[in-house]
């Protein structure tokens, strides 16, 4: 398999670089549509781990007729953005990358939708939200919504690969011994037993692999840890106190962030939230079953 897969290079071609950190890196970020659209009419996407900005491209068409503005980016160790070898990944940080990449758009406001990783990060923007992100983020979020994610992190079911990999000492070696063979299991055995279409792995694993990323993965993956630290003193509290709309949409089939969560956290932690079930939908949901992903998602903003 090549160093960048065909998909990724024409994917490529239509984003760019945009320094953030105080020009520490690069990150690649695509803008779709009209750049001046208003905040109501613009959605802001985050990608889940091990994926990167493309894994939306099968709803981007199924999202242009409600939205006028798409905002999508890789985070920091994914995707075609910078990979630095030795480096402290975490949520906190790629909160911040968000947060960059939109003030670096004049982006006011917008609706989210997160996945898998990308739903922490949206957690904890909520959280700065509580607290007040920033004049230039005026319009602030129109609603956020968690598609499968480790959101509660005991009803995670998470792969035994996944365990030994955020293991110190065994974490380093399994991420230069990682293969595309392994990669495609663990991939299918997350998305519940429903297989993703080969092709589409294939693209994830080149992404992720592509410049450092086959030797940071167990690197990438701490942001669970940070998931087990801060989960109940900051994330699920701020669920609680925010005054955002959210749309919890979960796939059925997941078996890593299984529905339960979703249920939990409609039933406790966010009681006025909507929920959504997408049945026969996996936990890569917007790959796996993206007309049901954009009937899903639509649905929530017909509504509101």
């Amino acid at each position: 398999m090549s160093e960048l897969h065909p998909n990724l290079i024409e994917w490529k071609t239509g984003g760019e670089m945009q320094t953030v950190l105080s020009g520490s890196f690069e990150i690649f970020c695509r803008q779709i549509g009209n750049p001046n659209a208003d905040s109501n009419k613009t959605v802001l996407l985050l990608h889940g781990f091990p994926e990167s900005s493309y894994s939306y491209h099968r709803v981007i068409d199924g999202l242009r007729p409600f939205f006028d503005r798409i905002v999508l980016f890789d985070f920091l160790g994914f995707g075609l953005s910078d990979k630095p070898i030795n480096h402290h990944y975490n949520i906190f940080e790629q909160a911040q990358i968000a947060l960059d990449v939109w003030q670096s758009y004049g982006i006011k406001g917008g609706h989210l939708i997160a996945h898998d990783m990308g739903d922490t990060v949206a957690n904890e923007l909520m959280f700065l939200a509580n607290t007040g992100i920033g004049n230039w983020f005026s319009d602030g979020f129109q609603s956020v919504t968690f598609t499968n994610g480790g959101m509660i992190i005991e009803l995670s079911k998470l792969r035994i690969l996944q365990k030994l990999t955020l293991n110190p000492i065994l974490g380093p070696v399994l991420s230069k011994l990682s293969s595309y063979k392994a990669f495609k299991q663990q991939v299918n055995s997350a998305n519940g037993n429903k297989s993703l279409v080969e092709s589409e792995i294939e693209i994830m694993w080149s992404a992720f692999r592509s410049g450092n990323g086959k030797i940071i993965g167990h690197r990438l993956i701490q942001y669970i840890n940070d998931r087990y630290r801060y989960q109940n003193s900051r994330w699920l509290p701020a669920l609680k106190e925010t005054s955002i709309p959210i749309h919890l949409c979960w796939g059925e089939l997941d078996s890593v962030a299984p529905i339960a969560i979703a249920e939990k956290l409609n039933n406790g932690t966010c009681p006025n939230s909507h929920f959504t079930r997408m049945s026969e939908t996996g936990h890569f949901c917007q790959l796996d079953n993206p007309e049901k992903w954009i009937e899903s998602v639509l649905n929530f903003y017909r509504a509101d």
